[in-house]
């Protein structure tokens, strides 16, 4: 068996970056397509931003996209604990899909709904999981007839996470009525803060307040019991950022 050393330096250049619904990674879906009122637009950067680049791409309908999680840790961890094991369990990174990756690298398929080629290039997305400012490092057509397996074993993930009931106070409804984009704003809030996005350790602590940021606003929030309805995500109020 040879010993196969890589020594060349390799570097990723970024073609672009997010501009999202999403300013902080707190609450973000863990998987992309679970909220897919999230809005994006990948903004190509020079020598990337020519027409020429994407010329045919608006024949295709969802789209990979290689990513950097320019906000993880640089270190790598060989076990990490994956929040639909609760938190506690650990197994080994290339058994997950963590952030704490030797190269920091991650993959979103996204649906693709237009491409501005007026000053630049911008490609709108919808169902995206990044973050406002994340470097994209490569993008790729998906192709349905090969890249979807039903049959596909999926492991501890066998099935969509748990969605919760999502209730507004009436400070929080007044607040929405306010706004142009009212219920488009309150299907995305509905559709990310039913995943419960705090940390799997946190589950057992209801009536708690979180903070989440979408789009201009900072969403408070907290999980109650409820009668019937067992757990619900409560939106206490929504605050315009300053």
């Amino acid at each position: 068996m040879h010993d196969i050393s890589i020594t060349e330096p390799f570097t990723i250049n970024p073609i672009g970056y997010i501009e999202s619904d999403y300013p902080d990674k707190f609450g973000i879906p863990r998987q992309p397509g679970l909220a897919t009122a999230a809005k994006a637009t990948l903004v190509l950067t020079p020598p990337f931003n020519t027409p020429l680049s994407v010329r045919g791409l608006e024949a295709f309908s969802h789209l990979w996209i290689s990513f950097i999680f320019h906000r993880s840790p640089e270190e790598w961890v060989p076990l990490v604990r994956p929040p639909r094991l609760g938190g506690n369990k650990k197994i080994g990174v290339f058994a997950s899909r963590s952030t704490h990756r030797p190269n920091r690298l991650g993959l979103s398929l996204v649906e693709l709904v237009g491409i501005d080629t007026h000053h630049g290039v911008r490609l709108l997305l919808k169902g995206a999981d990044l973050m406002t400012g994340t470097p994209v490092a490569d993008i790729k057509p998906y192709l349905p007839w090969t890249e979807a397996v039903p049959n596909a074993r999926s492991g501890y993930a066998s099935a969509p996470p748990p969605f919760y009931p999502v209730e507004f106070s009436s400070a929080a409804e007044t607040a929405l009525a306010e706004r142009a984009d009212a219920s488009d704003l309150r299907r995305l809030i509905t559709q990310v803060l039913g995943q419960d996005p705090r940390p799997a350790y946190h589950q057992d602590q209801l009536e708690r307040e979180y903070g989440m940021q979408l789009r201009d606003v900072n969403i408070r929030f907290q999980v109650q019991q409820m009668p019937e309805l067992g757990n619900v995500v409560y939106i206490i109020n929504i605050q315009k950022n300053n």
